[in-house]
């Protein structure tokens, strides 16, 4: 029987080649069927495994994306170890299907070319190819398009070696949990660009104090992700863990607690401004503590111990406001510290509804009323369904019928549910000359329209921006999701005149989105920062296809954090009533 703790991961990665596969092939309606199914096993990890143990394909069937078919196959999984059908397809097309399908671009088809025409199987057959030219020889391809699937292959390979954000903390934070449980353990947290909550993570760095190092260390090297030991010490261990990042944990004594977890938060270039800023007051600093300066026979030496317990008692000691980790990246977040006008960014657990949620009606994997009871159980109040427009036909995206049918289910159920509001949205697709894809009749039934990029990508940035602010100014539009449409390693964002994009948001009361989904982290911090000096609000959605996806709205909040957002900025931490207020307000002025 099957028991490793990867295996919703190994079935996600099965139900998308599977559906890859179909797709190849021409296959109607499966495709859909295992990629909803791919989606849902990522989702719900071990909750997967536990339904099995405890129902078998009955309650299988009742998880998102989970019919008779496919419940079938997971049992199977569970029992034998392996998927008939996936290995069946695997004799027949041995392609490494889920690494190539990471390219942006690289479809089903253009995997089935490759494989055909070149016997590409790998990305390492890929490169091969693309390094001869045989790639342009496919009939049909071309020079053109070797060269961006060349451009295409570099970015995400670029992004290898780096982890999501979304991906590594609920790992990190499982790491700091098992730790913290030992006897004698008083501190155990990560730090370094995990404590930033950047939106990728090199590798987890960890520190602890404890009255017993030996066990912690022993607890360490011996937790179930661990796949190497690298190093086995008695203040400091490394290990790799099975999802391929690397971990370090350092013990160090409870009295240098504050100064350790100050100097391994901060970025190099924030630590190297601090220690030139501490120099000018006659004060030294690193990872033991603040120390005043002595004059000596060679110059200025490190004198007396200052402080070290706490990171607030170092910055006190210097003049200084502490900066929130995830301000610590060298910007002028120094000077706002010794100025003391560092902004109240907005805490975690701030945002009370999600407003951008996908549904069964289109790409989602489960029903509005499922989606709503998983978004309550997260602490949300509210929610605006946003499921896709016709324009994005290949997920069955609604038209203005099909919105107007949705909206009586919507308020049937908000009949129903008790505590919590469902509003009527729409995510209206953006066409090419910037007008949208639902009537303004439509439009202005909804309670919340949020409008995006599906489509041409790569046009001009004049052309691109002209299109998106000819869609902003729609008097119906509430917000602007993804603005950019980057994936992080896969997809470039479009080029957009982000000056112009914000200006138009201002004058049109248009907020723009963070979208907290792992993979998207659009807006990025820099473009939160541009908006909030703008002005212009914020919202910050899941993105969510899936009832385990509310899980992303701290990654949202971090990207908030990192860009200066205050709670004021951001219009969903406003309850469903204020929020529903603002948006009546802002259109009698429209």
């Amino acid at each position: 029987m099957k028991t490793s703790a990867k295996t919703s991961s190994e079935l996600a990665k099965i139900f998308f080649e599977i559906a890859y596969y179909d797709e190849m092939q021409s296959v109607p309606f499966k495709p859909r069927a295992y990629q909803l199914a791919s989606e849902s096993m990522a989702a719900l990890g071990n909750d997967v495994e536990a339904a099995w143990r405890k129902g078998g394909i009955r309650a299988l069937k009742e998880l998102p994306g989970v019919g008779q078919s496919i419940a079938e196959k997971i049992d199977e999984y569970f029992r034998t170890g392996k998927v008939k059908a996936h290995a069946d397809m695997k004799k027949k097309f041995p392609v490494d299907i889920w690494s190539l399908s990471r390219i942006e671009g690289l479809g089903p088809k253009h995997i089935h070319d490759l494989y055909t025409v070149l016997k590409v199987k790998d990305l390492g057959g890929l490169k091969k190819a693309l390094a001869s030219h045989k790639v342009r020889t496919i009939p049909r391809w071309g020079e053109k398009s070797e060269e961006k699937l060349a451009r295409e292959l570099g970015l995400m390979e670029r992004a290898s070696g780096r982890h999501l954000l979304g991906v590594i903390l609920p790992v990190a934070d499982d790491i700091v949990t098992k730790l913290s449980k030992i006897k004698g353990v008083k501190h155990c947290v990560y730090a370094g660009s995990l404590r930033r909550k950047q939106e990728t993570i090199g590798d987890i760095d960890l520190i602890a104090t404890t009255s017993d190092p030996e066990r912690v260390m022993d607890a360490f090297v011996s937790l179930p992700m661990v796949e190497t030991v690298q190093e086995r010490g008695k203040t400091r261990s490394s290990v790799r863990l099975t999802m391929g990042i690397d971990a370090d944990l350092r013990v160090v004594p409870d009295a240098v607690y504050g100064a350790t977890l100050q100097y391994f938060t901060g970025d190099k270039r924030h630590n190297v401004l601090l220690r030139e800023y501490a120099l000018s007051k006659h004060f030294t600093l690193n990872e033991y503590g603040l120390f005043r300066l002595k004059k000596g026979r060679d110059g200025h030496k490190s004198g007396a111990l200052v402080v070290c317990k706490t990171e607030e008692e170092i910055y006190r000691k210097l003049g200084m406001d502490t900066p929130p980790p995830e301000l610590r990246v060298g910007g002028d977040e120094l000077d706002a510290a010794r100025e003391h006008r560092l902004p109240k960014i907005v805490p975690y657990g701030s945002v009370r509804g999600d407003l951008q949620v996908q549904t069964n009606w289109t790409d989602g994997s489960a029903t509005i009323e499922k989606m709503a009871v998983a978004a309550k159980n997260a602490g949300l109040s509210y929610m605006a369904v946003t499921d896709h427009t016709k324009a994005l036909a290949f997920v069955g995206g609604l038209d203005d019928a099909k919105v107007a049918k949705q909206g009586k289910e919507i308020d049937r159920l908000n009949k129903k549910l008790r505590g919590f509001l469902i509003l009527k949205g729409t995510e209206c697709d953006i066409l090419k000359d910037g007008s949208l894809d639902l009537s303004d009749k439509t439009l202005a039934t909804l309670d919340w329209v949020g409008i995006s990029v599906h489509s041409h990508f790569n046009l001009p940035r004049a052309e691109q921006t002209r299109r998106v602010i000819q869609a902003i100014s729609n008097p119906n539009v509430d917000c602007l999701f993804h603005p950019t449409c980057r994936l992080i390693g896969k997809r470039e964002g479009i080029d957009l005149d982000m000056d112009e994009i914000v200006a138009a948001a201002k004058k049109y009361r248009v907020a723009l989105e963070i979208d907290a989904h792992p993979d998207r982290t659009d807006l990025r911090d820099l473009h939160v920062r541009m908006t909030v000096k703008a002005g212009v609000k914020l919202v910050i959605d899941t993105d969510a296809h899936a009832p385990d996806h509310f899980r992303f709205i701290p990654l949202g909040e971090a990207v908030a954090r990192r860009g200066w957002a205050t709670k004021n900025d951001i219009l969903n931490t406003k309850t469903a009533s204020a929020l529903l207020a603002y948006l009546d307000k802002k259109r009698k002025r429209a």
